[in-house]
């Protein structure tokens, strides 16, 4: 997936790995808040497209059973991460899988004949 994305576009790997940047301005009271997209420039609505790109590079691939998983992702990298647990699990489940993989192999014998 890596490989097919980044030979579509460079940028839309980085947007899948690290996020879209948000389109934030300040409000009367000096608080972030997201623009519309009326007030939206030229650059804030290429990081847009290059989200929508990303996001449709990622969900074309994917199955109805995957699909349900990620269709309320707003962003790349929300399905990105999502897909990431459901295939790998959560980086508790990496190391008790590690660790239970290390003990099997600790207790491998070999059996008479």
């Amino acid at each position: 997936m890596r490989d097919h994305i980044i030979g579509q576009d460079y940028e839309l790997w980085d947007i899948v790995t690290d996020g879209h940047l948000a389109t934030t301005k300040k409000n009367g009271e000096g608080v972030d808040v997201p623009k519309t997209r009326a007030d939206c420039t030229a650059e804030d609505l290429n990081k847009w497209e290059k989200n929508a790109k990303a996001k449709k590079w990622l969900v074309c691939g994917l199955g109805l059973d995957k699909y349900n998983r990620i269709q309320s992702c707003t962003s790349a990298k929300e399905i990105w991460d999502t897909l990431q647990v459901a295939h790998e699990g959560t980086p508790q489940v990496k190391r008790s899988r590690g660790a239970l993989l290390y003990s099997q192999y600790e207790n491998f014998t070999m059996k008479e004949g």
